[in-house]
């Protein structure tokens, strides 16, 4: 059973999902992908995960790097997952770019070479905004490229983490 919830970001409005597990989705309300992987069947639940997510979020927006994790559960595929746990180890206020990610996969699979376009691809599918930094992720050149929440919300969030966002 998938539940939801709703926070009021000063970014927009989010819709956040969990079941029994973890966090399943943060999205910005209209982003690109929104509530993609959302079960049809899900109940709106004030449930204590939420109330950790809100809380982290709280501090986040705050301009703050909160010092706890929440419980997440990724429900992508396995590579998408594998991007996903990569994005989390992203500094607060540090940026990487999609070929050092693809760069990283393709050390940790033994391969020559992985796809940036494909990471990419993956990080555009992240479900749980914000809390999986996908916005610390700009193309080789320092460009601001791709956020499915908007590149201006992409801005914003760097802006708050004080991260260096010109090459």
């Amino acid at each position: 059973m998938q539940y939801i919830s709703h926070y009021s970001s000063p970014l927009g409005d989010i819709l956040l999902a969990a079941d029994s597990v973890g966090l399943t989705g943060l999205w910005f309300e209209g982003q690109k992908y929104f509530a993609l992987n959302l079960d049809k069947e899900h109940v709106e639940k004030e449930i204590p995960l939420f109330a950790e997510a809100k809380r982290w979020l709280d501090i986040y927006f705050s301009g703050k790097e909160p010092d706890f994790s929440v419980p997440l559960h990724f429900t992508g595929t396995e590579f998408q997952n594998e991007v996903w746990e990569l994005l989390l180890a992203i500094p607060y206020g540090q940026t990487t770019t999609y070929g050092e990610l693809a760069k990283r996969i393709a050390g940790k699979r033994g391969v020559k070479h992985m796809s940036a376009q494909a990471v990419g691809g993956a990080i555009g599918h992240n479900n749980i905004s914000v809390i999986v930094p996908c916005h610390r992720v700009v193309g080789t050149n320092g460009s601001l490229t791709g956020y499915a929440g908007g590149i201006d919300k992409k801005v914003k969030l760097l802006e708050l983490e004080k991260a260096d966002i010109i090459p």
